[in-house]
């Protein structure tokens, strides 16, 4: 009996084996083990795993068909967390819809839904190997505050930060990813309602 009908016969008992009593499961099983040739507990384990034997391989399982495992997917995501200074997964999974229509190259249809339905557990799960590679740029040399902070009163119900005038503020560090030697901090002032930015050497 070749490979391909044994797994065409394995495919059609193996609805009747599981609906089967005890009693014809043990007849069913028998017949399997005379017409295949197959051990016993190996029988079993094909019949109540769903594994079929075909002319390709040994044993292949039935299940849910790759959704990522195009090369190009793992090739764009990379690309693009370098591009964006290697954010974590959740925040890439939300970076994807922005850059996707400005990639430099055509991608094809099937490619792009997958990386626009990605989740960002499977993001983790493709890059880790990546990660490794990479050193986020920058550093930061603040700490935050928070003995301070709880001395300092501070009222927020008076911002409206739908009109210009409100800002943000915070000094960076141009110094690549040491801070020995000598380099700048910028002060960046960035107006909330309106996102104009302002930076200043210090």
């Amino acid at each position: 009996m070749s490979p391909t009908a044994k797994a065409e016969y394995l495919k059609k008992i193996i609805p009747r084996y599981r609906k089967a009593s005890k009693t014809e499961k043990n007849m069913i099983l028998n017949e399997f083990c005379t017409v295949c040739h197959y051990n016993r507990k190996y029988a079993i384990r094909l019949l109540n795993n769903g594994f079929y034997t075909n002319n390709k391989s040994n044993l292949l399982r039935r299940g849910r068909k790759k959704q990522y495992d195009h090369p190009m997917i793992i090739e764009i995501l990379t690309e693009i967390w370098i591009k964006t200074n290697l954010p974590c997964s959740k925040r890439l999974k939300a970076i994807l819809p922005l850059w996707l229509p400005f990639y430099e190259y055509e991608l094809p249809e099937e490619v792009k839904k997958a990386l626009l339905a990605i989740s960002p557990a499977t993001i983790d799960r493709l890059m880790l190997t990546m990660r490794s590679k990479y050193l986020k740029q920058g550093l930061a040399t603040t700490k935050p505050g928070s003995i301070l902070k709880k001395h300092i009163p501070i009222k927020t119900n008076q911002w409206d930060e739908t009109r210009p005038g409100f800002l943000e503020a915070d000094t960076l560090a141009h110094c690549g990813s040491s801070v020995s030697g000598m380099f700048i901090y910028s002060i960046n002032c960035v107006d909330i309602a309106t996102s104009w930015t302002e930076s200043r050497a210090v």
